[in-house]
């Protein structure tokens, strides 16, 4: 049996760790690409420092505990299944580079994300050929549609391992897209709406193919059909959950930053990134109730928000013009609810497996979306999983003869939404307000009686609830309309249309869910890669 560390086993010494004078490297932020960046930086023979204002180390993959009369409580935030963790995967890959390793539990390999409709239940198998076959079964009318659908998977992920790999020439890629993905350039530039009409006009199957647009946020007719493909298939190589929680990623690669002589500074929030020539040198480090301290530096990597980037940290008479004007068109991905749930008894017994549930009560997914646009705060679908089924040998999730439950749907990201001003969320005050509370627990009561209408019996046997919003989000994180997806993947915010690694002044690198790698924890840690190589590279 694994006992869980608790989130903040390391923040003690962390909060009050040294803020150095002079690093080579300062880095804004201790996401997951942070972390990344700093880890594969501090094996370089760098001196790095990382800055949080947080108390935990991660980002959106970390988790809260509570201590209860009954026991301990640990949740986590926003690292809840991840794909591509066999033997080889990206994940696994990325970690080992930095000599991190983690274990990774495999999820139901018959329906990892199972879609909960009107009138159906479709579970996802991990693997796109039996995809294809369920999806036929199911909609045997449809089997032209579902295999240009299904081919149209193949071809993206043909691609994507050639872009992926030291091989990507354009000669290789032009061979690649003439002999294995002749159907994709036509669909580059579009949205997932604008390829399914082109595959299915019924509903329901429509509704299965889009059934996993949580994961992303954003709804057929905005986001980009690469993005919405990509993801499947990362999940079409298996679905994961890390031993010991969502935790364990972001503690082990500040472990390593900190066995190479480099430091992670917790509670200490930068304020501005500071410029001399034209020239990122360093970061102002700005607690509160404590001076602000100058921190130089040869180069700065930003993880934090892009907005937060560009329209707060760094002054605005260093943004090029045109980077000003970008940052300020900004769209941003959608923002999540959640609430934290303990179960008294055996969730088995109520008919929950190892699996995510995607739960809708329409199949018109465009209308979903629609409604958190117009401020809606009765949620029309909800995703529920259980960390205690995915790692039950772990122990600390729940107290004995309890089993933890999230449930999340996807809500405004405006403060003004939930009642409460910008200032407000910066300054904290929000969460004493009435009305800010009469929301909250009206969300909270509204996932609950969702959980319940899937499994029957859970609402009476709740012990133990804690929900948080978007705006909590930003609170923590400062992310823009408290949103963990970043910039929102649309056509014209998707690979290229997002910015690279290195940023609008010389010195100043990015890494995060904004950056080109795309956002979910692969896409975190791929970004902290590339910066990591990019300062390298100009570091000589």
């Amino acid at each position: 049996m694994t006992e869980l560390q608790v989130p903040t086993a390391h923040s003690k010494d962390r909060v009050k760790t040294p803020v150095p004078d002079k690093v080579d490297v300062a880095i804004i932020g201790a996401g997951l690409g942070g972390l990344m960046a700093g880890a594969r930086l501090a094996r370089a023979g760098k001196k790095v420092a990382v800055f949080d204002g947080h108390y935990v180390a991660g980002g959106c993959a970390t988790m809260f505990h509570r201590t209860t009369r009954d026991g301990r409580y640990q949740f986590d935030i926003g690292l809840h299944y991840v794909g591509d963790c066999g033997p080889g995967g990206k994940i696994p890959t990325l970690l080992e580079e930095v000599g991190v390793q983690v274990e990774f539990l495999p999820m139901d390999a018959d329906g990892f994300d199972t879609i909960v409709l009107p009138g159906l239940t479709f579970p996802i198998p991990a693997d796109r050929e039996r995809y294809r076959d369920r999806l036929v079964e199911h909609f045997p009318r449809e089997v032209k549609g579902i295999d240009r659908y299904v081919r149209l998977l193949g071809e993206v992920d043909v691609m994507a391992k050639v872009m992926d790999s030291d091989r990507k020439g354009l000669g290789t890629v032009l061979w690649n897209v003439a002999t294995k993905a002749r159907l994709l350039p036509r669909y580059q530039k579009v949205t997932m709406a604008q390829v399914l009409d082109d595959c299915t006009q019924d509903p329901v199957l429509r509704a299965v193919i889009l059934g996993q647009s949580g994961d992303y946020g954003l709804p057929p007719s905005r986001v980009s059909a690469l993005l919405h493909m990509g993801l499947a298939n990362h999940y079409f190589k298996g679905a994961w959950y890390p031993r010991g929680g969502g935790q364990v990623i972001a503690d082990r690669l500040a472990e390593v930053i900190e066995a190479h002589g480099g430091s992670v500074c917790l509670r200490r929030p930068i304020d501005r990134i500071l410029v001399q020539d034209g020239r990122a040198c360093g970061v102002r480090v700005a607690p509160m109730r404590q001076d602000p301290q100058q921190v130089l530096a040869g180069a700065v990597i930003s993880n934090a928000d892009l907005r937060h980037t560009f329209q707060e940290l760094l002054p605005e008479r260093h943004l090029p013009p045109e980077w000003y004007r970008k940052s300020r068109n900004f769209q941003m991905g959608g923002a999540i609810f959640i609430t934290c749930l303990g179960i008294q008894g055996d969730l088995r017994q109520l008919g929950m497996q190892t699996r995510n549930y995607w739960c809708f009560d329409t199949t018109d997914m465009e209308a979903v979306y629609g409604d958190i646009a117009r401020g809606r705060l009765d949620p029309r679908g909800v995703y529920i999983t259980s960390a205690s089924l995915k790692d039950p040998d772990s122990h600390g999730h729940t107290p004995p003869g309890v089993m933890g439950v999230e449930v999340m749907a996807l809500a405004p990201g405006r403060p003004e939404a939930w009642g409460v001003t910008q200032e407000e969320v910066k300054s904290g005050a929000y969460r004493d307000k009435p009305e800010y509370l009469a929301h909250k627990e009206r969300m909270e009561e509204a996932l609950i009686a969702r959980l319940d209408q899937q499994f029957p019996g859970c609402a009476a046997r709740v012990v133990f609830r804690e929900s948080a919003s978007p705006v909590t989000h930003t609170r923590f994180t400062r992310a823009a309309e408290g949103t963990g997806y970043g910039l929102a993947a649309t056509p014209e915010q998707f690979m290229k249309g997002r910015p690279g690694y290195r940023g609008p002044i010389p010195g100043l690198y990015l890494a995060g869910a904004s950056t080109r790698a795309g956002h979910g924890i692969v896409g975190a840690m791929s970004s902290g890669r590339h910066a990591a190589q990019k300062v390298l590279q100009d570091g000589g």
